[in-house]
């Protein structure tokens, strides 16, 4: 194997940690706003929102160290490649692709999480929105009556 096919996956990797350190500032800032709300008692029931979030912190973290791994082996693997010991530089990329491929199966438990903690979102928007426009409809129907009791 010549040094440069373990080359190939620096930009790969690259770009994926830089998505995965995306994910998680995205998450921290989803954490401190869910905080401050708490310390302001506008949350009234986080629980399953802080399960959720502690469990994408944890597979984040997960992932990054996979992410950095496969790195770090890469790394090495192409180093070994330098000094012809090839039959180490060739382990180590393997290595290195599992590595690559367990950060990325993560990557999809994480993700799988993060859309159903959004499909959730959606739906408390649809229920506030419904019961939003009954008490829309409600004050309406009551201010209407008020007008007519006025204008009797």
């Amino acid at each position: 194997m010549a040094i440069t096919t373990p080359a190939l996956l620096f930009p790969a990797i690259s770009l994926l940690l830089l998505a995965y350190t995306n994910r998680f500032l995205t998450t921290g800032q989803l954490i401190r706003g869910l905080s401050a709300n708490a310390r302001d008692g506008k949350v009234p029931k986080a629980s399953k929102q802080i399960r959720s979030l502690k469990k994408r912190v944890s597979l984040i973290k997960q992932m990054q160290i996979y992410g950095v791994f496969s790195l770090i082996l890469c790394t090495i693997s192409m180093f070994f490649l330098f000094l012809e010991l090839n039959f180490l530089g060739e382990v180590l990329f393997g290595l290195s692709l599992v590595s690559m491929t367990l950060s990325l199966f993560i990557a999809l438990v994480e993700i799988s999480i993060s859309v159903n903690a959004i499909n959730y979102e959606l739906e408390g928007i649809k229920k506030f929105s419904r019961s939003h426009k009954k008490d829309d409809k409600k004050q309406t129907h009551e201010n209407h009556e008020e007008d007519e009791e006025k204008n009797s």
